[in-house]
């Protein structure tokens, strides 16, 4: 019988404590073994679309946690679910399915409650070979976490306390007899699909299957058989034996992720992954679970050499350890205008936080050295692609081709730009087109087209524009450059709310004076070519004694999209003319009037 959603794996059944697992198994048995294990209320079908994924590499196995989807039930129900019995179950499915070598273990939800069992207790050790961890704790760390804050309260530990005792709401009704059952079997079973689609947005297709009422029936005996006894006397050696990486969803409306603050206590070799995401993300973020889970269990399945089991290419010279490796590591990011300047450092600063970084210029040579420079500075990978961000016909090959090749970009920093000054009326309109190309045209073309592709796959993104303090700050020298950041200033705000409800953050970052190479090739419009060139060298040396670094700017947009800002000015007199253009724009209308020296 084929699994529904993975119509190439092959089933088997395990027999272990009186009842019968049923497993699944895709990819090759002769590659490094990855065992996911499901939540509640749900089946291994969860896993199916990560699972698609990883078989590419691995050899994944897939099984119904007892009493669930076409696994048997124990007899009675009462006490048939406890952590040792779960233990149990694991080791008899690792057993057969890799019994020459530790597995690597992957857990959702109370999945990944199991997970913290079986990478704790001694029994275990030695079969398992990393453990990823998502959306689900250690009971036992779990309750020590209560102990502490309740022994010792202070305003925010009691803030904490309450805080999850909230989220918590569920795990008090499943404690009621009777209750739950009737619930599932009844209008929640029915309804829980089209709940997880509107709140959770999940994806239609082969999940949840027709067995959720009764799964979730039987289910509700993994919290009474655990959680009370746990929290009560969590054991004091609950210290992991082997990697874990965790995956916290930043949107889990069930945990906080104050949970896991003491967390490297009890592991010692631990890595944090951040996710703009809510508590479903086998379903709503395949694509990044997938990237994670390959990178960190290459990561330890490889030889002294590093090289990876799967025989993936490692390419950073040394891991990311940048400030927001734990949001980015992994994922593709695409940055325009990256061969220098703004462009260039915010490729680096994406690279030092391990991202995949896709550097994109007209510059061939300036974005090789680029993609260069972010493999040695930590990305996972790196690419220098050519393009003209003012050619829609390049653009939309170029998504093809990155969508093709390194997958779908969770973050796209529109930064390509130029410069143009000069008065209006000594403004051509072949120079207004050529600004308005590529500073305008070239946003919208990347905002259409790798937005475009963001909201077809379904799992969010980013999307930052690199504006200007000249799209609110009106100046007689800049018309058509400061038409061109507000055109893109607003547009980011419209997009903003159009994409809110698909996941996609949409943020306009405006630098302000920033020295870089954009001064040294700005146009001046109605000067000849001496009084261009004059103009460029002063602008230049004024912005170097200004000496704001990039640098500066790419750590504020890591952090804006971290954050999801909508609007970020950056330099200290950005940030002023932005407060002055809401409290007192006639003043800088003023200031506008002035004439500048050149």
């Amino acid at each position: 019988m084929s699994v529904r959603g993975l119509p190439t794996a092959r089933e088997r059944r395990i027999s272990t404590g009186g009842i019968e697992l049923c497993v699944a198994e895709l990819g090759d048995p002769t590659r490094p073994t990855v065992v996911l294990v499901h939540g509640y209320p749900d089946s291994k079908e969860v896993w199916s679309e990560v699972a698609t994924r990883l078989a590419e590499s691995f050899h994944v196995v897939l099984y119904d946690v007892r009493g669930h989807g076409r696994s048997t039930a124990p007899v009675p129900l009462r006490g048939g679910f406890t952590l040792e019995k779960l233990t149990d179950d694991f080791l008899a499915v690792a057993d057969a399915v890799s019994p020459d070598r530790p597995v690597h273990l992957v857990g959702h939800d109370w999945g990944s409650v199991q997970g913290w069992e079986f990478v704790t207790v001694g029994r275990t050790e030695g079969r398992i070979a990393s453990f990823t961890s998502m959306s689900g704790p250690s009971l036992d760390h779990f309750g020590h976490w209560i102990k502490r804050r309740t022994m010792r309260p202070t305003p925010r530990r009691v803030g904490q306390l309450l805080g999850q005792g909230a989220k918590s709401w569920y795990v008090y009704l499943l404690h009621t007899p009777v209750l739950p059952e009737l619930a599932w079997r009844g209008p929640l079973g029915r309804y829980w699909p089209g709940i997880l689609q509107r709140v959770e947005k999940v994806p239609q297709g082969d999940y949840p299957t027709a067995s959720l009422p009764q799964d979730a029936a039987r289910g509700a005996w993994l919290y009474r058989d655990n959680v009370r006894a746990r929290l009560r006397r969590p054991r004091v050696d609950a210290h992991a034996h082997a990697p874990v990486q965790l995956i916290t969803p930043t949107g889990d409306a069930f945990l906080s992720e104050r949970l896991y603050d003491d967390l490297d206590e009890w592991v010692p070799r631990l890595t944090r992954r951040s996710l703009a995401a809510k508590h479903w993300v086998p379903r709503t973020r395949p694509d990044q679970l997938g990237t994670w889970i390959t990178d960190f269990v290459e990561t330890h399945e490889g030889g002294a050499d590093g090289s990876g089991g799967s025989g993936r290419r490692q390419t950073g010279a040394r891991p990311a350890t940048g400030p927001y490796a734990e949001h980015f590591a992994g994922r593709p990011v695409l940055v325009t205008g990256a061969a220098s300047g703004i462009g260039r450092a915010t490729a680096l600063a994406f690279a030092a936080a391990g991202a995949r970084v896709v550097a994109a210029d007209r510059d061939a040579v300036g974005a090789a050295g680029t993609a260069e420079a972010c493999l040695l500075g930590g990305a996972l990978d790196a690419w220098a692609e050519v393009v003209d961000v003012s050619d829609e016909q390049a653009m939309e090959k170029l998504a093809e081709k990155v969508a093709a090749e390194y997958g779908v970009v969770d973050v796209l920093v529109n930064n390509a730009g130029i410069g143009l000054s000069g008065p209006f009326l000594d403004t051509s309109s072949e120079d207004w087109k050529k600004v308005l190309d590529v500073n305008l045209w070239g946003v919208i073309h990347g905002c259409r087209i790798f937005g475009g592709q963001m909201a077809e796959r379904g799992q969010g993104g980013h999307i930052v524009n690199i504006a200007s303090a000249a799209a609110y700050l009106p100046s007689r020298a800049l018309p058509a450059y400061s038409t061109s950041k507000a055109a893109v200033l607003m547009l980011s705000e419209c997009l903003r709310a159009e994409l809110a409800g698909r996941d996609i953050g949409v943020t306009a970052v405006c630098p302000g004076i920033v020295n870089t190479n954009i001064t040294a090739t700005a146009r001046f419009a109605g000067v000849d070519e001496m009084e261009e060139k004059r103009r460029q060298k002063k602008t230049a040396r004024l912005y170097g004694l200004r000496n704001y670094p990039p640098e500066k700017v790419a750590d504020a947009v890591l952090r804006a999209v971290v954050r999801n800002q909508a609007v970020v000015p950056v330099t200290p007199e950005a940030r002023a003319a932005h407060l002055l253009s809401r409290v007192s724009p006639g003043l800088l209308r003023a200031f506008a009037r002035i004439r500048p020296r050149l």
